[in-house]
């Protein structure tokens, strides 16, 4: 069983993902980048919060290594840099769509 090889830091870096993903803007933020990498005014309409906002969001996933930034001309485009944190956003959309249509 994998939980069975997890030491300690694997299982303290796991719960800090879940940590920074449970927050409902750095969430909607993440379920957004799974459709791919967007600038901060195309994830400004998350939760009606304001750019500023996103922004501190944005630097606090990319301070733990969720997402990264990509400089393209006088912006920065977003991406998830770790495809099992895909998976993780993946499986909450999944979870969310199962409860509400079942």
């Amino acid at each position: 069983m994998i939980y069975e090889k997890l030491g300690r830091t694997d299982i303290e870096r796991q719960a800090d993902i879940l940590k920074t993903l449970g927050h409902p803007a750095r969430l909607c933020i993440m379920l957004k980048l799974t459709k791919g990498a967007k600038n901060v005014s195309e994830m400004q309409g998350c939760l009606n919060i304001p750019q500023s906002t996103v922004s501190q969001h944005l630097a606090t996933m990319r301070a733990k290594g969720l997402i990264k930034g990509e400089r393209k001309g006088t912006e920065v485009i977003y991406s998830i840099s770790d495809p099992s944190i895909k998976y993780i956003v993946e499986a909450i959309i999944k979870c969310w769509e199962e409860e509400n249509n079942g």
